[in-house]
């Protein structure tokens, strides 16, 4: 076993194991082997597993739901990485490792930890990752981003997402695409695809209608390679709305405008 990837699958679960203490969740003992290294963390009601599969150098963050017997093994990706010893550092193990502790602490992991008994009576096709939950992975490749989504955090009443993607992502996207950043575009593909499964009715509808349909024509065909397969089927149907106008969001003022109502 490589010691490099040893070392750095023990950083990225360790940070993992220690994001998810607080929420009440118990590393279990499992076996790598020769294939792959597995991390696994259980709760009364959700299962959260880190593995790290040798061929392709893939460090994957996934869900489920518990039973009695323990997880029912219908896993959901939720972030899924490269990590390839030969060239990359445990710099790149404690960003990805900073991600994952992000994914599982998310208002979204969370809500679905304390509402997961409830979904064990019924189902749904639709996710629970939203589009503030996006926004935040779109900074492991735009750093800057993190300040610029807690200033709309902070000064707004709910966050705009087709505003800031528009505005602060979509640019930034066509930018990576037009330096041919060919490493980093195909980790951006996988995170969209991934969000997409994962996400609600908004953030859906904000990665096809917002963001890939705002990729510069000459990329789209190369960048449509990348994603999930789904996601290619969703994407050709958004196609037919581009250049139509989609109802903008109404205009909130600011936490700080509503505190200047309420002193005048």
């Amino acid at each position: 076993m490589n010691d490099m990837v040893k070392k750095a699958f023990g950083i990225i679960t360790g940070k993992v194991e220690t994001a998810l203490k607080e929420q009440g969740f118990k590393r279990e003992k499992v076996s790598d082997t020769d294939k792959e290294m597995v991390a696994l963390f259980t709760s009364e009601n959700v299962a959260y597993t880190v593995v790290y599969t040798f061929e392709n150098k893939h460090t994957v963050l996934r869900s489920c739901s518990m039973t009695e017997d323990g997880p029912d093994n219908q896993w959901k990706t939720m972030a899924t990485w490269m990590f390839d010893p030969d060239t990359d550092t445990n710099k790149e193990a404690e960003s990805i490792g900073n991600d994952f502790a992000d994914s599982v602490t998310a208002a979204s992991a969370i809500k679905r930890v304390k509402q997961a008994k409830k979904k064990k009576n019924g189902s749904s096709d639709e996710g629970n990752a939203d589009p503030v939950f996006l926004a935040k992975r779109f900074v492991n490749y735009f750093p800057e981003l993190r300040e610029l989504i807690a200033e709309e955090q902070n000064n707004y009443e709910s966050f705009r997402a087709v505003k800031f993607f528009r505005t602060e992502v979509n640019p930034r996207i066509n930018d990576m695409l037009m330096r041919n950043q060919k490493a980093e575009i195909k980790k951006l593909a996988q995170m969209i695809s991934t969000q997409y499964a994962n996400g609600d009715m908004d953030t859906r509808s904000i990665i096809t209608i917002v963001i890939l349909n705002s990729i510069d024509e000459k990329y789209c065909e190369s960048f449509n390679e990348l994603l999930s397969e789904e996601l290619q089927k969703a994407w050709k149907y958004a196609l037919k709305m581009k250049g139509k106008k989609v109802r903008p969001e109404k205009k909130k003022k600011s936490l700080m405008a509503m505190a200047g109502d309420k002193l005048g």
